[in-house]
């Protein structure tokens, strides 16, 4: 490397972001993680050998998979290439893949080739790494942070070992804060800068087990600190701005956080449900798609136990059409309170759920022919209609009938539950089959007096 290089390389390591100079070297180095490359586990003992194949990893913003692709590639002595599925296109991949063949082939130097958010990649992408993770001519480690069951193609998938890697915990943002007080040489070590316990409580909770975040965060509050040379909470919050967000809007998280919602409201926790609301309104997501899934638990999870939940939950959906955000959030809280409070039953959700069943799995027999409209001569001459019993007809507007088909008679579908307004229901069933039985011991008695 001429001199010129050497300085070159030496500015940019000083004008670096903080987060890329404190990136971890070594395994030792790296917080967190200890379930991947603890001691003695399996990854860190193939890592140390030499005898790694190609990796997923899989975990949250700030997690640190990056870092740890680039400690491998260090560790095992690999030629180490970065790419970002968002700007890399085949043409790229080839590219590489034919440098790692020669690097192969004249030096005996392993290529590691790491696609971040390989998950953007399409299937013609994915499918052009294939052979050469099959061949040896790169070890692939891909990240992402949507499941890679989904995004990653099955082919590639199954050629490649699936690391989980979790947030970061608040120990781990913890001590690398406070590292990067004291380090002299890549920290901010020559800024004797204090940091309060109330700032450094604050920054570690708003990190979110994101240490991009932490890093970035503690980056732009040194740049205002004052004389006194002390970070506050003060500090913290400004530079913070906005907490990490924990999740996109078409990400696992995304899907996670409107599931914890929906079980909030199912197990009657007004609290949680709105915690989880709050949570995905203020992240941003779309607070349609937050209505839609209340009009669902209204109908699901409560059905006929309070009718009123569904108008509730309808109001809502509305008055986020009506006014939008962020007035319309108190529309969705207020619909979340009331189905987290009201009474539960899947009673209806079970029965339309069989019904079903037995639409798909049994012989759709035709319509009973007296349930049957007769608009035309025709139809009346050929008996649609005929010895239909108009239920209005008879006391209590009750009248035995077959509605089903056939080879359904008699099959039952809707149990309510003594749970609510489906309390009322059960009663009013229990009274008119009552009422239908006792006709019929009566027209059966009259028939034997006869």
């Amino acid at each position: 490397m001429d001199m010129f290089e050497a300085n070159r390389q030496r500015l940019l390591s000083q004008r670096a972001p903080l987060a890329d100079r404190m990136r971890p070297r070594s395994l030792d180095e790296l917080v967190g993680q200890e379930h991947l490359i603890g001691p003695d586990t399996l990854l860190r003992k193939a890592i140390e050998q030499d005898q790694v194949s190609s990796l997923i990893l899989w975990g949250p913003p700030g997690s640190g998979k990056t870092t740890l692709a680039r400690i491998i590639a260090g560790t095992t002595r690999s030629r180490f290439v970065q790419l970002s599925a968002v700007s890399a296109g085949v043409a790229d991949l080839r590219r590489e893949v034919k440098e790692a063949a020669d690097q192969l082939g004249m030096h005996e130097q392993r290529t590691i080739l790491f696609i971040d958010e390989i998950h953007r990649f399409n299937k013609a992408q994915q499918d052009a790494i294939l052979p050469y993770v099959e061949d040896g001519t790169i070890v692939l480690i891909g990240a992402t942070t949507e499941n890679p069951s989904f995004e990653v193609n099955a082919p590639l998938l199954s050629r490649s070992r699936v690391l989980v890697l979790q947030a970061l915990g608040d120990e781990a943002i913890r001590s690398l804060i406070q590292r990067t007080l004291e380090d002299r040489e890549r920290g901010l070590g020559t800024r004797n800068l204090t940091m309060d316990e109330g700032a450094l409580d604050l920054l570690v909770n708003l990190a979110n087990g994101d240490a991009r975040f932490a890093l970035n965060t503690m980056e732009l509050a040194a740049v205002g600190v004052d004389e006194r040379g002390g970070i506050d909470t003060d500090l913290v919050r400004e530079s913070a701005a906005v907490r990490a967000a924990g999740y996109d809007r078409a990400g696992d998280a995304h899907y996670d956080t409107i599931s914890a919602l929906h079980k909030s409201i199912r197990g009657s926790d007004p609290h949680a449900s709105l915690y989880w609301l709050a949570r995905m309104l203020e992240r941003g997501d779309d607070p349609l798609f937050v209505a839609r899934r209340l009009v669902r638990a209204a109908s699901e999870d409560i059905g006929l136990a309070d009718p009123q939940a569904l108008q509730v939950a309808m109001a809502a959906q509305q008055a986020i059409h009506f006014i939008g955000m962020p007035e319309g959030a108190l529309a969705l809280a207020e619909a979340a309170v009331y189905l987290a409070t009201a009474p539960k039953s899947n009673a209806l959700y079970a029965a339309y759920g069989e019904a079903v069943n037995d639409v798909r799995d049994t012989r759709n027999e035709p319509i009973p022919i007296h349930l049957r409209n007769a608009p035309t001569e025709l139809m009346a001459e050929l008996g649609y209609g005929e010895d239909y019993r108009y239920a209005h007809d008879y006391p209590d507007a009750l009248v035995e009938q077959q509605h089903m088909p056939d080879n359904l008679r008699g099959r039952r579908y809707f149990t309510p539950t003594d749970r609510g307004y489906e309390r009322e229901i059960q009663q009013r069933l229990r009274e008119w089959r009552e009422i239908l039985l006792k006709r019929r011991r009566e027209t059966s008695d009259g028939e034997t007096d006869e």
